[in-house]
């Protein structure tokens, strides 16, 4: 079942897909609280919103107001190419030149680009900031510490009952919906981060936007399917890359019973898997500039859809 947040009567609504009529069919409630049902109560509000629902059509919102913000990176691919991209692009320049002459040589990945084993034995996670979330359509606001701006297709979901000390197969349980995270980064600032770990002492390059898809379609729907759903970035209309949310070094119910460990989280609590590979502006070294259209993509939760907005007078300088 797909969900969106819309307005009715100038008042916040959920409004369910009707696959049968394509419709979107609205009334009270919110997002939330139809994840916490079960798939029978599910089927009964959606019979009951064809009786007496109110058509609407899509409006930008966000789906819901998220508790919490807990962002993995789980991709080994992602996480090599982007660390080849930051030392090309970003390290002294002796740095990439050693990387590059290396795997020239040798037709492998240089070592220490490759993540480590105990990097990938328990997922990595940072805590981010759940206040600054972009809607569908909204401009982002191009972050005065950054002159590299990037965008980051990752897969998103919700819980949609309480956790705590969860097992990774309580944990997959208690998804409520899955939809499409855009995980602004600012890459200058996330190379100097990891001169000092690995996403630095405050985590600057991740902490000022997140933008969230409209739709959330449930878990009973779509979990089975996670792992292995297709995706697009397109820039001002031009495919930038093709990829998918195959690879990942750990499920969602592994994510899930990670952040839980000795916390007890619940509905409205979100987490991001970190970005599928080829996901990013960096790995493919294209970089948006103000007045670029970033639309990304993941199948069956459709687009997400942001304006880069303009530099502010006090941004960075440079290359």
């Amino acid at each position: 079942m797909k969900l969106r947040r819309v307005l009715l009567g100038g008042e916040p609504a959920v409004a369910i897909l009707d696959d049968a009529s394509g419709r979107w069919l609205a009334g009270e409630g919110d997002v939330l609280s139809v994840l916490s049902m079960s798939s029978e109560e599910r089927e009964r509000l959606l019979a009951h919103r064809r009786e007496s629902g109110t058509t609407v059509a899509p409006d930008p919102q966000l789906p819901f107001a998220p508790r919490s913000l807990r962002a993995f990176s789980i991709y080994p691919e992602h996480l090599e190419q982007s660390a080849r991209v930051l030392a090309a692009r970003f390290f002294p320049k002796p740095v990439g030149a050693v990387v590059a002459a290396y795997e020239k040589a040798t037709r492998r990945t240089f070592p220490p680009l490759k993540p480590k084993g105990a990097a990938l034995e328990q997922p990595a996670m940072y805590v981010g900031n759940h206040t600054a979330m972009l809607a569908d359509g909204d401009v982002v606001p191009w972050p005065s510490h950054t002159r590299f701006l990037d965008f980051e297709l990752e897969l998103g979901f919700v819980l949609g009952a309480e956790v705590i000390d969860a097992t990774p197969a309580e944990s997959a349980a208690a998804i409520g919906g899955i939809f499409v995270v855009n995980d602004w980064s600012a890459r200058d600032v996330q190379a100097d981060e990891y001169r000092h770990g690995m996403f630095g002492p405050a985590v600057k390059s991740k902490t000022f936007n997140n933008a969230l898809g409209p739709v959330v379609v449930t878990a009973d729907e779509l979990l089975d399917r996670a792992g292995a759903l297709r995706g697009w970035v397109r820039v001002n209309g031009e495919i930038w890359s093709e990829t998918s949310t195959a690879g990942a070094a750990h499920s969602l119910g592994d994510l899930i019973a990670y952040a839980s460990r000795g916390e007890r989280l619940g509905p409205g609590d979100i987490f991001a898997t970190g970005t599928v590979p080829r996901g990013s502006g960096l790995e493919l070294d294209r970089w948006v500039q103000p007045g670029d259209v970033v639309e990304l993509e993941l199948e069956e939760l459709g687009t997400l859809t942001n304006t880069v907005g303009p530099f502010p007078p006090h941004a960075p300088t440079g290359s």
